[in-house]
């Protein structure tokens, strides 16, 4: 018997061993693609200023030493390390550290309702003082969980906005590199390429990552080898001695040496960890363990040693600055190398743009984002989407980015643009965790603050240098974002301020039947699927409707659906059905729960709802039947005519479905209180209701049949 354990503990770790290899080689190809192509232009773009006046061996091993340790720092240690670790039920991301705070913490304005029950099995950990006090201030001031609201909605456009400026800005890098070859041949040309590229590239998108990107993987592999190999040779045949750079006795020589320049510098030395965000945010298709190897055991060593390999030739051939990744691909090799480059540099968009498409779902279910189609591209892996809408508008961006940045030496200040969005998804990110480990892990606020100081003030120095040029022209990283965040927030406030509404002026049920006689209400054979935002009373747009039209269906069911601040909620309790009033008004509710990464199926919405209800009334059945159980004969007889009316219940449902299913929705026009400010009532009546009218229907989007749909008009001050 121990003999038949011990082989299947064997088979059991062979397959955990297996599917984690598997996983790690999937995640070279979906999550490394952005930071692995960063050799290309990073040390082009730190030499295209003032720094390329610096012809010294020692500023060329200060800029290795200093990409080194920030791969080590930020990659290695915050990400690899620490952050993983903060994933939210296998979920990661910006949102899921805000979904942590949320349920664990009270800390957010969205829904947490589901934190209790969810969390009602486990056995709480001890509160510190430093946890109590953070909670106590963030669940008095309201101002405070706004503020951290919106520097998560910051974290997220600032992702958003990178979808726009890196495949752009990698395609146009890679492309220009033929220049190498043909210094005569016109930009114009390039550009023309890169746009074809670009098109390709989004035009393919609606295939799925699950058919275009099966080659992901292997073109990275490719890739890594190939930057691995050109490194080392260039060591070998350039330089040795730049392996030294791992001491940070290098970088003190290079900010002694360089003084404002080198610090100017540090925005485009911070690209050598573009991508690093994307271990952590597409963490919900992998796992950690698999992260983690791919990172530590071929990305990592595979980047230090293509920057060891680039800064030797550099120490070597100081003129060379332009283009010095071709530069330094011996000349057997260049061809080859420049065609996996390219497409190295698109698997690397993909890459992002699927962190967009996994983003703008993620804030669309939690009410931050307009209503857009989304589809679900594969059946087996959920994150796996394409949301047409937000494809061609970043493709129309994309294309616009890359005409209007023709010139080679404006490439360079636009890749110093898009440092400034990295760092600042990653300051986010180490904000965000200072409140994790305090209030969700409950450890030591020496650990937390040990936590912010070391990585935040690396972060620091780098934002402060990304910073710095915008007055220099740097607005690109910032305008993108800022317009994201103020859309996503405006249409945030603006459901939240619809929702204030619908609960100020809700209607009692009861006084709504007590008007029955007056208005002479008459129910009619059906089903009606009663939309409402509400879990509790009769929302105003039904109250309109029957106080002007008295007449509804004979069984009704108000459908409340719900978004919560998990990733995903267990198929079992998704539905909560529960009766309102006596058995014979047939009225019921039904709350449906979603989480933000689940898969919303209107397909067959209508008949798993059904049979909920029907399930709900048998459940009360059988509870009926046992309760009479153990009473007396007068109670027994109760019970079974209970049963007798519950049964007849069920009948009733089935018969009013084969009469029809009608679906009531509401379509209010919301617009601002006539002694509203003039901010409000831009923010309401403009960009919100803008954003109302040019968004996806709200029938659209639940899957409702337009021949059952009756939509209600009605105006919503607020």
């Amino acid at each position: 018997m121990d003999t038949d354990m011990g082989s299947a503990n064997r088979e059991s770790r062979l397959k955990f061993y297996k599917t984690t290899l598997c996983l790690a080689y999937q995640s070279l190809g979906v999550v490394y693609g952005d930071l692995s192509i960063s050799p290309i232009y990073v040390y082009q773009t730190t030499f295209s200023g003032r720094m390329g006046l610096y012809e010294n061996n020692h500023e060329t091993f200060g800029i290795l030493s200093l990409v080194i340790w920030t791969l080590t720092a930020i990659a290695l240690f915050k990400y690899v390390v620490f952050v993983l670790g903060a994933d939210d039920n296998g979920e990661g991301g910006t949102f899921a550290l805000y979904s942590l705070l949320c349920r664990h913490s009270k800390m957010g304005l969205l829904n947490a309702s589901y934190a209790a029950q969810e969390n009602a099995s486990s056995v709480p950990a001890e509160e510190t003082r430093t946890s109590l006090l953070l909670k106590e201030f963030f669940q008095k001031h309201r101002s405070s969980r706004i503020v951290l609201l919106l520097v998560v909605l910051l974290g997220t456009s600032m992702v958003i906005g990178d979808g726009i400026l890196t495949p752009t800005m990698s395609v146009l890098c890679a492309v220009f590199g033929i220049k190498a070859k043909f210094k005569e041949l016109h930009e114009n040309y390039a550009i023309i390429v890169a746009c074809v590229i670009l098109v390709g590239l989004f035009a393919l998108q609606h295939f799925g990552t699950h058919k275009v990107g099966f080659l992901f993987a292997p073109i990275l592999i490719a890739w890594l080898i190939c930057i691995s190999g050109v490194g080392v040779y260039n060591i070998i045949h350039w330089n040795p001695h730049v392996i030294y750079a791992i001491s940070p006795h290098y970088i003190y020589n290079f900010f002694r040496e360089t003084g404002k320049d080198g610090w100017s510098s540090l925005g485009a030395i911070v690209l050598c960890i573009a991508g690093a965000e994307a271990m952590f945010a597409d963490l919900g298709h992998f796992s950690k363990l698999s992260v983690r190897i791919a990172f530590t055991g071929v990305v990592y060593p595979s980047l230090i040693l293509a920057y060891m390999g680039e800064a030797a030739y550099l120490s070597k051939n100081q003129r060379d600055l332009e283009h010095t990744f071709h530069h330094a691909i011996p000349e057997l090799m260049f061809w080859p190398v420049f065609i996996i480059a390219t497409l190295a540099t698109v698997v690397g968009s993909q890459a992002i743009i699927s962190a967009t498409f996994s983003i703008i779902s993620q804030c669309r279910a939690l009410k931050c984002f307009p209503r857009v189609k989304i589809v679900h591209t594969s059946s087996r892996v959920h994150g796996q989407i394409y949301i047409p809408e937000v494809n061609w508008i970043l493709m129309g961006f994309c294309i616009a980015v890359a005409i209007g940045f023709r010139d080679t030496a404006m490439i360079g200040h636009a890749y110093v643009d898009a440092g400034l969005a990295v760092i600042t998804v990653m300051f986010v990110t180490t904000c965000l965790m200072f409140l994790i480990i305090s209030t969700v892990w409950k450890k030591n606020i020496i650990a937390a603050a040990m936590f912010i100081l070391v990585f935040g003030s690396v972060e620091t120095l780098y934002f402060s240098a990304c910073l710095a040029k915008v007055q220099r022209g740097g607005w690109l990283p910032i305008i993108f974002p800022l317009i994201f965040m103020s859309l996503m927030f405006i249409w945030q406030y603006g459901t939240s301020k619809k929702h204030e509404y619908e609960l100020e002026n809700k209607v009692c049920l009861e006084n709504l039947f007590s008007l029955g006689p007056s208005l002479g209400m008459s129910r009619v054979p059906g089903i009606g699927l009663i939309y409402t935002n509400l879990e509790s009373g009769v929302p105003p747009m039904f109250a309109h409707f029957v106080t002007n039209f008295p007449a509804f269906h004979r069984i009704l069911i108000f459908v409340t659906l719900q978004s919560l601040m998990v990733p995903k909620v267990p198929p079992g309790e998704r539905f909560v059905v529960s009766r309102i009033g006596p058995s014979e008004f047939y009225l019921y509710r039904c709350v449906v729960r979603y989480g933000f990464r689940d898969l919303r199926d209107s397909y067959d919405f209508e008949t798993q709802l059904i049979e909920k209800v029907a399930a709900f009334l048998q459940g009360e059945e059988l509870a009926v039947g046992n309760g009479g159980g153990g009473v007396g004969s007068g109670k027994r007889r109760k019970a079974r005519f209970q049963c007798v009316e519950l049964n007849k219940e069920v009948k009733e449902l089935m018969e009013a479905r084969e009469s029809g299913v009608a679906y009531m929705i509401g379509n209010p026009y919301v617009i601002a209180n006539e002694l509203s400010s003039p901010v409000k009532k831009f923010a309401i009546d403009v960009v919100y209701g803008f954003l109302r009218r040019n968004c996806r229907r709200p029938s659209i989007a639940l899957g409702i049949p337009h021949t059952s749909l009756v939509e209600v008009g009605m105006i919503y001050r607020v």
